[in-house]
């Protein structure tokens, strides 16, 4: 499916959407819980998108079914009933690539995406005392990246720090932080980090939230980037 358009030189394309849940928060069993936008995210040819409202479920939807190519939509299990929104009833378009500033701020930027973003922003409100000023981007989708958003942001705020829920070995937070240290080294005042899950098996209903990344943890690590 990524190679179609390859194999056929450029004479052909395949204009196809594969929509599936991801990610765990629901209970359910372990081998329905994990995060897999690392193993699409690899393969060339393929988009990658995973929404965390639903206001950009449906604006990217529209234009994941409008793409020429094939576009892996992730919708994570946790959010499907965790909120409301007002959502148009007419047409409109997400970009696919283009991530979202969801809050400005100067003190670090840090980027989330699906079911993370809830969870950072409550992390956020933990710090509402602390003055830190955090600029927070939802990055909706994992390829393409949208480089340019997150290396102004961080020349901006000169601390960068991911929130995944997939495991922290071979996740998107380390393509995030090579790219950050790539093309804003110099503009950096601390390491970038990475608030992650665990590297082990989604542990079953009883456990599962020892495994997942809490508002908790956010915060304390938003902290130590800032004081460092």
């Amino acid at each position: 499916m990524a190679r179609y358009r390859n194999r056929s030189r450029g004479k052909h394309n395949l204009p196809i959407v594969v929509r599936f849940p991801v990610g765990g928060g629901i209970r359910a069993l372990e081998h329905h819980s994990e995060s897999l936008e690392t193993f699409f995210g690899h393969v060339p040819g393929l988009k990658v998108v995973m929404p965390s409202t639903p206001y950009d479920a449906k604006g990217l939807l529209i234009s994941a079914i409008e793409d020429p190519d094939p576009v892996i939509f992730m919708e994570p299990k946790r959010i499907y009933r965790s909120g409301k929104q007002e959502v148009p009833e007419e047409m409109y378009r997400i970009p696919i690539g283009k991530a979202k500033v969801v809050q400005e701020g100067s003190d670090i930027t840090v980027v989330a995406w699906g079911a993370m973003m809830r969870e950072t922003q409550k992390a956020l409100k933990l710090l509402e005392n602390e003055n830190i000023s955090v600029e927070l981007i939802d990055l909706r989708t994992i390829n393409p990246i949208d480089e340019e958003t997150i290396i102004e942001s961080v020349k901006k705020t000169g601390r960068f720090l991911v929130v995944q829920e997939a495991v922290k070995t071979y996740g998107p937070g380390a393509e995030l932080i090579s790219l950050v240290n790539e093309k804003a080294f110099l503009h950096l005042e601390a390491a970038p980090t990475r608030v992650t899950g665990f590297d082990i098996t989604v542990p079953l209903a009883r456990g599962e939230h020892f495994h997942f990344v809490q508002p908790e943890r956010i915060a304390a690590e938003i902290k130590k980037v800032v004081e460092f």
